[in-house]
């Protein structure tokens, strides 16, 4: 293999056409020069200077060496360029979320991107399981759990809180525990978790989720409100799907007297850097949560 450094000092006595020079502007001794010259020509076997006094030319071959290695040269400082850039405002940002805070983040996300065009976010909505796999294999960026990962790749740092809040139909002024088992349980894919912590924590009644009719089931974040909207039943979620819900008017949050909130963890790699545009990206995450 060509020894950079030698293929370096060759080029660029070609440019300057000049030993002294040369020596000069590579902060190298003549001598030094000409050491590296030959170290190529002994590498290649072949003569790549005619030598005249103080004066040279290029033979067959170090016209074809200068020609192609100044260009593997411009390559190479290209890519150190390209390696040494890591812009705060563009590149890709592949994130994951539970859909809850994702209802809430994606939107301000994409004003960020609208802002700055050349940073692309591709953000999907998934739960822990699936968020802790794709970090495992390097495929996202960032992930925001609702709980810490057992993976040993993985780490995870609290972020924010989240409430978790008791929706019934917007006619359930109160939602007492008759009324509840009235109304019926709309249940999702962390339905029965959620409704564990909050019902624990404010009716002593409750056992298990199974306490309840399930009237329905929706695994579409967007979704799960709507037939409490439409008054088939209760659920529990946390407050940005409620918040981000298109018909308040439909439903009633409660806010019971033992508040219960879910921890939400930032998710990276284990032992890797973040480039700036990731760190540009949470540290927008927390103005916002």
């Amino acid at each position: 293999m060509i020894n950079i450094t030698w293929l370096r000092t060759f080029c660029t006595l070609v440019d300057v056409g000049h030993f002294t020079r040369t020596a000069g502007r590579l902060y190298m001794t003549q001598s030094g020069v000409s050491q590296h010259v030959r170290k190529l020509e002994e590498q290649l076997d072949t003569e790549l200077l005619i030598r005249q006094g103080k004066l040279f030319s290029l033979t067959n071959a170090g016209e074809q060496l200068y020609r192609e290695g100044g260009e593997i040269l411009q390559r190479l400082s290209n890519l150190q360029q390209r390696i040494g850039e890591d812009p705060p405002y563009a590149g890709l940002v592949r994130l994951m979320s539970p859909g809850s805070v994702g209802l809430k983040l994606f939107p301000q996300l994409l004003t960020l991107q609208q802002q700055h065009p050349k940073l692309v976010i591709d953000y999907r909505f998934a739960p822990n399981s699936d968020i802790e796999r794709a970090l495992a294999n390097h495929e996202i960026d960032l992930g925001f759990m609702t709980n810490v990962s057992d993976d040993e790749t993985v780490s995870c740092k609290p972020m924010a809180q989240e409430a978790l809040i008791l929706v019934t139909p917007a006619t359930t002024l109160e939602p007492s525990w008759e009324k509840l088992t009235e109304l019926g349980f709309i249940d999702h894919p962390d339905g029965a978790h959620h409704a564990g912590m909050l019902l624990t924590a404010n009716y002593d009644e409750f056992q298990h989720i199974n306490d309840f009719d399930k009237k329905g089931f929706s695994n579409q974040i967007g979704l799960i409100l709507e037939p409490v909207g439409r008054g088939i039943g209760f659920t529990v979620l946390p407050a940005h799907a409620v918040a981000a819900y298109q018909k308040p008017e439909l439903i009633k949050s409660h806010h019971l007297p033992v508040a219960v909130s879910e921890t939400l963890y930032l998710a990276v790699r284990r032992q890797h850097a973040l480039s700036n545009r990731m760190h540009t990206v949470i540290d927008e995450v927390k103005k916002w949560l």
